[in-house]
């Protein structure tokens, strides 16, 4: 798809309103996102973000751009030194795990890999030199080894935020630092402590203050003039208004055409957060939910909306996709029989009418969607849906269709499953395994949810057909409530039971 023929609009926080995403250089984009400060795994808040922006990657791509994506790791930072202290192990040891922890979350939950993943421990002569070069330009001032910059010769600090100078705090995460000029200053450079990390500088041994890397990193990876600068709306301030001091001080020609930020996730109407000890880790959650389901509940809202997380809303994103691939494997074995036929006919079939208006609404509506700031709410549902309901329909007729007619339907049930494939695809919620394993993968999560074995079902369903034979329908009844009310539905098909997922008949939404 070539991206001059689509208008993509973006909401851009600093202008505060929806723009045409134009490119620096034409068909390139160059993107940075900020990352995880790498001390615990991570939770579903990171995987908002990831998964925010990987969308934002992905349908980039779709559009045919040559995509730049720089998303960094925190590896040096105070909360990591505190929890190796505590955990007595060495703060690069304990970051590296969990920049490893975060790349297997990442991985569950099909987030693309970034073009570079740079952590801040191999950046330091990077950042030492910006460091200089923002003294040198009068905008930074050394105390005893600390180097902060002065806010004060920002003109334009707290545009990005809204946050007016004499009202911000002390941007940092430390207490307010009485040797400061201005008590808004904020560390780009600290001096060392005894037991911890430090490298070498013109201002002595030392670590960077949490800002700088940013700049540095995204300076050096993209320029210092860039198309888009994405993280969490927690950042906008004080981190992003400090990077644009930073940058602007540093470098001449800098700054970022598009701001983006994703909202919170929220979890009894409070933002979730590590420090008020109300997250749910990714690990946790993919233990029980399949991670295409998180993924899905992570779009179920326009990605600066804020999301409140709930045990019910996982369940539903659960069926939501359970429907769609039990209808995509529905169809691929429904194709089985006719595959040879297909390639012998070579072509020369046409698609339905039907089909081929079901194909158009169901591509235009998606882009018309994600065109629009990437409004991934209610993706799968609308023209996707009456496509699946066409899939659903078409395959029982097919054998009493004659040839012409059939082939005709065969040509346009191909057609429909590449136009859903692709819409699965640009969201990442397609992965390298057939439709039968990922359903299957879904039916074991099912079953831990519910504290049950395959041979549990297995008995169970045999209880209820003994029940029904002794036309014991109230003990058959209550069988299939039970099974029910713990997110499991029974399908009798001929003289056959079997059994899918479904959504618990009495979930508790509040958890």
């Amino acid at each position: 798809m070539e991206a001059e023929k689509m208008e993509l609009k973006l909401y851009n926080t600093m202008t505060q309103q929806k723009e045409v995403l134009i490119p620096i250089t034409p068909g390139k984009i160059g993107l940075y996102v900020c990352g995880i400060t790498a001390y615990d795994f991570s939770h579903i808040g990171h995987a908002r973000a990831a998964v925010s922006f990987d969308v934002l990657y992905r349908y980039l791509k779709h559009l045919g751009y040559e995509v730049n994506f720089v998303r960094n790791f925190t590896d040096v930072d105070d909360k990591i030194i505190k929890r190796a202290n505590e955990s007595g192990v060495e703060p690069l040891e304990l970051s590296n795990q969990f920049c490893e922890e975060y790349l297997v979350d990442m991985a569950a939950l099909q987030c693309l890999l970034p073009t570079h993943q740079p952590r801040v421990s191999d950046h330091m002569d990077h950042i030492i030199k910006m460091i200089e070069k923002i003294i040198e330009k009068d905008c930074g001032y050394v105390v005893e080894g600390d180097v902060f910059f002065s806010v004060d010769k920002s003109p334009n600090y707290g545009k990005l935020s809204g946050q007016m100078l004499e009202h911000t705090r002390a941007g940092e995460r430390v207490a307010v630092d009485s040797r400061k000029r201005n008590p808004a200053d904020f560390a780009l450079w600290k001096a060392a402590k005894p037991d911890e990390p430090s490298w070498e500088s013109p201002w002595g041994p030392g670590r960077p203050g949490w800002h700088i890397e940013c700049s540095a990193m995204s300076a050096h990876y993209l320029s210092p003039k860039f198309d888009i600068h994405g993280g969490g709306a927690d950042l906008k301030f004080p981190h992003h208004e400090n990077e644009i001091a930073q940058t602007c001080a540093a470098c001449e020609d800098s700054g970022v055409n598009y701001w983006l930020h994703n909202g919170h996730v929220t979890i009894g109407n409070e933002k979730m957060a590590k420090s008020k000890r109300n997250f749910k880790t990714i690990r946790e959650m993919t233990d029980n939910y399949h991670p295409l389901a998180l993924r899905h509940f992570l779009m179920s809202a326009q990605y600066r909306s804020p999301l409140s997380y709930s045990e019910s809303q996982l369940e539903y994103s659960s069926e939501a996709l359970y429907y769609v691939y039990q209808t995509l494997q529905d169809l691929d074995e429904g194709l089985s029989p006719y595959r040879e036929l297909m390639s012998e006919d070579g072509g020369k079939a046409e698609q339905t009418p039907e089909a081929k208006d079901i194909i158009k609404k169901l591509k235009s509506e998606f882009e018309a969607k994600m065109l629009d700031d990437l409004n991934t709410a209610h993706i799968l549902t609308g023209a996707y849906q009456d496509a699946l309901k066409f899939i659903n329909a078409s395959l029982s007729k097919l054998k009493k269709m004659q040839k012409k007619q059939r082939m005709s339907m065969l040509v346009s049930l191909v057609e429909i499953e590449k136009a859903a494939r692709e819409v699965l695809d640009v969201l990442g919620l397609l992965t390298t395994l057939s439709y039968a394993e990922i359903l299957q993968e879904m039916k074991l999560k099912t079953l831990k949810r519910a504290e049950l074995g395959e041979g549990d079902i297995t008995q169970l369903i045999e209880e209820r057909i003994t029940a029904r034979k002794n036309k014991e329908f109230e003990k058959s009844d209550q069988i299939r409530e039970k099974l029910t009310r713990k997110g499991i539905a029974l399908m009798d098909i001929g003289k056959e039971t079997v059994w899918r997922p479904c959504f618990p008949s009495q979930a508790d939404s509040s958890k």
